[in-house]
């Protein structure tokens, strides 16, 4: 970063044209990917995703420019006229390449993330599964209370029904012993 910066300026001050206009974006400090944590249940957002493809589209890019540099490179120096700026390729082809080993780190960084997201994808649809199933057995449990308690509902009302049966017949019962006793009362009185 800091040889790119004294290429501009050296480029700015002898009024050549600036060859890493096109990169200063690129050579701009990225925000932290701290700052782009999760969404939506532990998946990628878009801002990683988008960045993970500039990047890629970048590396290309730079991978391509240092070829190119290289050439350059190479051709200048066979040169004898002393009039090519070769120290300032060679701190160009230094600053693209340290700004290639950047990306290729950066990039590293989101596909560790992106491995790390799929693993917690995994893990909470492992726990969702395991909640389902758990849920599942309780339902299973309640509907077989259910039927149990209506099992037993039913013979509640049956005994309560035969106990109420019980009750009118020795009631019935009650009355006929009472009117028996009247009658024997009555006809041992009138014996008298």
């Amino acid at each position: 970063m800091v040889i790119a910066g004294c290429v501009h300026q050296y480029n700015s001050l002898n009024s050549q044209p600036d060859v890493l206009k096109s990169l200063y974006s690129a050579l701009q400090p990225s925000s932290s990917l701290e700052e782009l944590r999760y969404h939506d249940g532990g998946r990628l957002s878009d801002q990683q995703m988008a960045l993970l493809q500039y990047q890629r589209e970048n590396i290309h890019y730079l991978s391509e420019e240092i070829l190119r540099l290289q050439e350059c490179l190479s051709k200048y120096e066979r040169s004898d006229d002393g009039s090519t700026p070769q120290v300032d390729l060679a701190h160009l082809l230094a600053a693209r390449d340290q700004e290639l080993r950047a990306l290729s780190a950066e990039m590293n960084q989101v596909q560790s993330e992106l491995r790390l997201a799929r693993n917690l994808i995994a893990e909470r649809d492992s726990e969702v599964q395991r909640i389902q199933t758990t849920n599942n057995q309780y339902v299973e449990e309640n509907e077989r209370l259910r039927a149990i308690l209506g099992e037993w509902s039913a013979r509640a009302a049956k005994l309560e029904r035969a106990l109420e049966a019980e009750r009118i017949s020795n009631l019935e019962l009650q009355k006929k012993i009472l009117k028996l006793r009247n009658q024997s009362t009555e006809k041992a009185e009138q014996e008298a």
